[in-house]
């Protein structure tokens, strides 16, 4: 109920004082302006060094880099082996053939990755569907190995990943043999094309890595999968995800959460339960989970090697901003990790408030700046002066003007580079493309209010009325 009430608390408030009391409005609305151009520009900083980190570790010898880091506590690197598991419910064969294409491109792919296809049984022919993948790229891995996750639970990403974990587990240590200290497990989304050199790093980091058993790793995310052949208006807005998240894995003064696909010990993951099987957004939950069980000692590593993942889209502009509406939606529902965060803050009283607080915080931050914070700096920003238009020369009125300005002037900036470091075109220019790209800067505004702020707004208020919404795979092809 938290995020809700918050939402439409604060936008009561910003009704009635507008009118009632705009110059508090507008105070409201330019310190709220202030913090995210100060924030934009510490954005622009931590994402000019995350990209400077990825020419680094492209460039590495990771081989030198083991001999560099390993430690007598060290593993042997041909010990450490990687079970992929990919969660997936009515996706298209096609998209999985690309991703298991792209994963056997990496280094001793046929020796040390086992993928698990996580199928439902809710859907109909995933067994068939996953038989047929695995007879194809059976010779290409370790293992290939179909699991179907039963029907009962919520055919979701979170409940998929642990009825199929916790079989990986079965099989690979208590039949097989393998040594669970050495397993890394990574959940990768239907639509991921690993770096080609991410086991290979990811491999390094946990061999040397004294904390290898209280580590998330994560690489940056950059929706290019699809880039060529999605409606050119949302091309920015998906840049402008990409850049934040490679932006709060760069910066130290920021703290990062995991995000889409990312890795973390068999070890870690069996000892802390795996992940929850009610719950729609794996990621920071199982997160939120690990760190409080392990009583705060975990922590998440940057693994400079971005991945692709396709953006939402549809056959037209109209079916491509419903797709992405839905998506936001579904995304939103984590915010009921504030309330769950506050719950285990209660429960494990042994956990350092302080560093407790802050990850509260983190959680809290982003899904209450998508409602409350767009309803404090829009509507904050402008009903005074509708209401009041003596106001329209009042310094805080160009105070917020000049926030938005620094804000425009950043994103710029972060699209140009999202533009200087796509994949090479598929497609041809056309004239309606290229208006269309341009047309994107300036429409940011209104594609955040329809696939950012109205969407997280909608969720939240389903939220605070108790009414749960179903799983829904977005269109992305």
């Amino acid at each position: 109920m938290i995020p809700g009430g918050l939402a439409w608390v604060s936008l009561f408030c910003m009704v009635l004082g507008a009118y009632y009391a705009p110059r508090l409005a507008l105070v409201g609305a330019a310190a709220l302006g202030v913090y995210l151009a100060v924030r934009f520009g510490f954005a622009g900083v931590a994402m000019w060094q995350g990209l400077r980190r990825i020419q680094d570790w492209e460039s590495r010898d990771w081989l030198a880099e083991y001999n560099r880091r390993a430690q007598m506590d060290s593993l042997s690197l041909n010990t450490v082996h990687h079970v992929v598991i990919i969660p997936n419910y009515r996706e298209e064969i096609a998209i999985l053939r690309r991703t298991l294409i792209r994963l056997a491109t990496q280094v001793h792919a046929q020796t040390s990755i086992t993928v698990v296809l996580a199928m439902e049984d809710q859907e109909p022919g995933s067994a068939q569907k996953g038989a047929l993948l695995q007879a194809e790229f059976s010779s290409q891995f370790d293992h290939v190995f179909v699991v179907t996750h039963p029907a009962g639970e919520t055919a979701c990403k979170s409940s998929n990943l642990s009825w199929a974990a916790r079989w990986a587990k079965h099989t690979l240590v208590d039949r097989l043999g393998y040594n669970i200290n050495h397993l890394v497990v990574t959940t990768t989304d239907a639509d991921t094309l690993w770096h080609p050199r991410y086991f290979e790093s990811l491999s390094v980091l946990f061999a040397t890595d004294p904390q290898r058993y209280a580590t998330f790793w994560q690489a940056p995310i950059r929706y290019h999968g699809n880039v060529w052949t999605i409606t050119p208006l949302m091309r920015m807005l998906h840049a402008y995800s990409s850049a934040w998240e490679l932006a709060y894995l760069s910066a130290s003064w920021w703290r990062a959460l995991p995000m889409s696909s990312y890795s973390l010990s068999m070890r870690l993951l069996h000892t802390t339960g795996y992940w929850d099987s009610d719950v729609i957004a794996d990621e920071w939950h199982a997160y939120i989970n690990t760190y409080f069980r392990r009583g705060g000692d975990i922590r998440l590593q940057p693994v400079y090697l971005p991945f692709l993942a396709n953006a939402t889209t549809g056959r037209n502009l109209w079916q491509a901003l419903k797709e992405r509406y839905l998506q936001t939606f579904r995304h939103a529902w984590g915010a009921k990790e504030i309330g769950y965060t506050v719950t285990q803050i209660t429960q494990h009283r042994h956990v350092p408030l302080q560093d407790a607080l802050g990850l509260l915080l983190r959680v809290a931050h982003d899904n209450l700046l998508a409602s409350v914070g767009w309803i404090t700096m829009a509507l904050g920003g402008q009903l005074p002066v509708l209401f009041h238009p003596a106001l329209l020369a009042h310094p805080l009125t160009f105070l917020i003007q000049a926030a938005a300005a620094v804000m425009t002037a950043l994103t710029v900036l972060l699209w140009v580079i999202d533009l200087r470091i796509r994949p090479p075109r598929s497609v041809p220019w056309t004239l309606r493309a290229r208006l269309y790209e341009l047309a994107s800067l300036p429409l940011l505004a209104v594609m955040t209010l329809c696939c950012v702020a109205l969407p997280v707004l909608h969720a939240q208020t389903l939220m605070l009325l108790g009414i749960p919404i179903k799983f829904r795979v977005s269109v992305k092809t």
